[in-house]
């Protein structure tokens, strides 16, 4: 009987603090098992990179890869983190010092309708004893994302039975890397027993066991780093025996040397690098509350109209994190004042449908003031504020006014928000009636960048003659 050693990772989420212990463990895992003449591998399901740490923004992702090459990874997929959280540029050159594989089923080239260089839609490993493994993976399908960035993004059930048929035939056990969820696992486990191990993520799962599904072993390893999984095949020649689940988790594991030192040096080297990315030079400070409208709130909806071309905007002041100091600003400063990964809405509705989602956000606006909200893009603490540009609400008629005319039901009208209005359910008449298009391929703090460069530019030292 042989055994097949298998650690996985999902959804670190530049979790760095955990990192040094994740690393030293499956490097010191690698070795004792090498040492036993056992077979290991190591897989990370996607979102390793989050943008929410400097060093992730400073780098765009790389910095994530260069710590992935450290624990000598065979291959990961990537996450929604990767996917649509960098531009296409950036997503092309990610993966330029990786020494693992990339191993992604269902995201093409839009232009060439081909895999992209840095990717491959599966791979064969085999092991110490001639045991061969397929492997491929998936990440979640969101088209309205992935397209405008300039990938094709393919369903699963669309991918899965052509990596099937092309990997049956080659190989001894087939094992899924999914960025797709738990619902979605399970589904999948139910319709292709020929699947022997689904190794998930993307819904932050954690399965200390495992779980089976009729002849698929699922196994996941929660989030943030906080645990790591491992799997252990045990097989006879191709017949694959038993598949078993467990998890490690890593605030257990024995600290590493130096540890805290590492960890801050993260945070200060990303911090040290946007510093270094000047935008602009403003003439005062630009205050925030999230209780009411501010300077920067007012700032903000500035450029958001700027950006996306339209007459109106509506955001929240509990999206902008801490005020603008008069002088530099730079990109560590826009980073820590708007953390999150939202790209701008441009959303039409008609002039029915427009009063309709005032009376929405007016029903809402006391409720979501001081209302914590987490998740869906938003790295804040409370919603706070609706500060509407362009748009008036007079709470005594209930009129609402556009620049400074009433609503004509029949008309039509175009503002800008945060795309993450359209995923929260204070205000369905965005999604359910509107005509929305989702601006690519910047985020929120870009896009203010963007204004404040324009506005206040920085003095340039080169003065010609």
């Amino acid at each position: 009987m042989d055994q097949i050693h298998i650690y996985h990772t999902n959804d670190i989420h530049s979790h760095f603090e955990n990192w040094p212990r994740i690393s030293a463990y499956l490097q010191s895992e690698k070795k004792r098992i090498n040492d036993m003449d056992e077979t290991y591998f190591s897989f990370d399901i996607g979102d390793a990179c989050d943008r929410v740490h400097p060093l992730t923004e400073a780098t765009n992702g790389q910095a994530n890869v260069r710590l992935l090459n450290e624990a000598h990874y065979d291959a990961v997929t990537i996450g929604n983190n990767e996917g649509i959280g960098s531009s296409k540029a950036e997503l092309n050159h990610l993966y330029d010092e990786a020494n693992f594989k990339v191993v992604l089923s269902n995201v093409l080239d839009k232009k060439t309708g081909e895999y992209p260089a840095w990717s491959q839609p599966f791979e064969i490993l085999q092991t110490k004893t001639g045991h061969k493994i397929g492997l491929f993976g998936l990440t979640a399908p969101f088209p309205t994302s992935y397209e405008p960035i300039g990938w094709f993004v393919r369903e699963p059930e669309d991918v899965i039975p052509e990596m099937l048929e092309l990997l049956s035939p080659l190989v001894d056990t087939v094992i899924l890397l999914s960025h797709l969820g738990i619902i979605e696992d399970r589904k999948i486990a139910e319709k292709y027993p020929l699947i022997k191990v689904i190794l998930g993520s993307h819904t932050h799962h954690l399965l200390p066991e495992g779980e089976k599904v009729r002849n698929t072993l699922l196994a996941a390893a929660g989030k943030f780093g906080q645990y790591i999984g491992h799997v252990v095949l045990e097989t006879e020649g191709a017949h694959l025996v038993s598949a078993k689940a467990a998890v490690v988790e890593t605030r257990q594991l024995p600290a590493v040397e130096n540890e805290e030192e590492l960890i801050q040096g993260y945070e200060q080297l990303g911090h040290q690098l946007l510093n270094e990315q000047e935008i602009a030079v403003i003439p005062s400070n630009f205050s925030v509350s999230w209780q009411k409208k501010s300077t920067l709130v007012e700032v903000g909806l500035e450029a958001v109209k700027d950006y996306a071309k339209t007459e109106a905007a509506i955001l929240n002041a509990g999206l902008f994190m801490q005020p603008l100091i008069e002088g530099i600003v730079t990109n560590d400063e826009l980073h820590q004042v708007l953390p999150h990964p939202m790209r701008i809405l441009r959303c039409t509705l008609d002039g029915e449908n427009m009063i309709r989602l005032m009376y929405e956000m007016e029903k809402n606006r006391d409720f979501l003031r001081n209302f914590p909200i987490k998740g869906m893009g938003f790295r804040g603490q409370v919603f706070g504020e609706l500060c509407y540009n362009g748009i008036e609400f007079d709470k005594k008629t209930r009129e609402v006014k556009w620049l400074g005319e009433q609503i004509v039901k029949e008309k039509r009208y175009t503002f800008a928000t945060v795309d993450h209005f359209m995923y929260i359910p204070f205000f369905p008449t965005i999604e359910i009636r509107g005509e929305n298009e989702v601006l690519f391929p910047y985020f929120i703090r870009n896009i203010l960048g963007q204004y404040l460069r324009k506005t206040y530019p920085l003095i340039s030292e080169d003065k010609s003659e």
